[in-house]
């Protein structure tokens, strides 16, 4: 008996996933759809739910992204060490290009563990959608 008949569901199937006492199918993604989406994200008339919603939220959401980047060790003593050089520069010039460099990758990693920040409210989101219909 193959893994996913143990399991009880059929062989290609999605796996299943148990969130706060659900169990639902997990939903993956192909490159195709992802790019799909992020092309659909250039409409600016799309972020303003998003935007209010965001800023209501932000003080909260800082938070949890400061933790997920201290418990990610992206804080840790290398980043440090970055800044200290960076800020030791001698050269006006290279202590610029030093400060652009860091600026750049600390953008870099906030917005991608912002965006696994963003997966995670989405899927509580959704969580509270389904449990709402499920009661109605």
């Amino acid at each position: 008996m193959s893994f996913a008949a143990r399991r009880g569901r059929r062989a290609g199937a999605a796996p299943r996933v148990r969130w706060r006492g659900v169990t639902r199918p997990r939903r993956t993604y192909t490159a195709d759809e992802v790019d799909a989406a992020v092309a659909r994200l250039a409409d600016a008339e799309r972020f303003g739910h998003a935007t209010a919603v965001v800023t209501h939220a932000a003080p909260s959401l800082a938070r949890v992204l400061d933790r997920a980047l201290a418990d990610g060790g992206w804080y840790g003593a290398a980043h440090e060490e970055l800044l200290s050089r960076a800020a030791g520069e001698r050269d006006e010039g290279e202590r610029l290009a030093a400060v652009r460099a860091l600026v750049d990758e600390q953008t870099r990693i906030g917005m991608l563990v912002g965006v696994a920040v963003g997966f995670e409210l989405a899927g509580e989101l959704e969580s509270i959608e389904q449990t709402i219909t499920e009661e109605s």
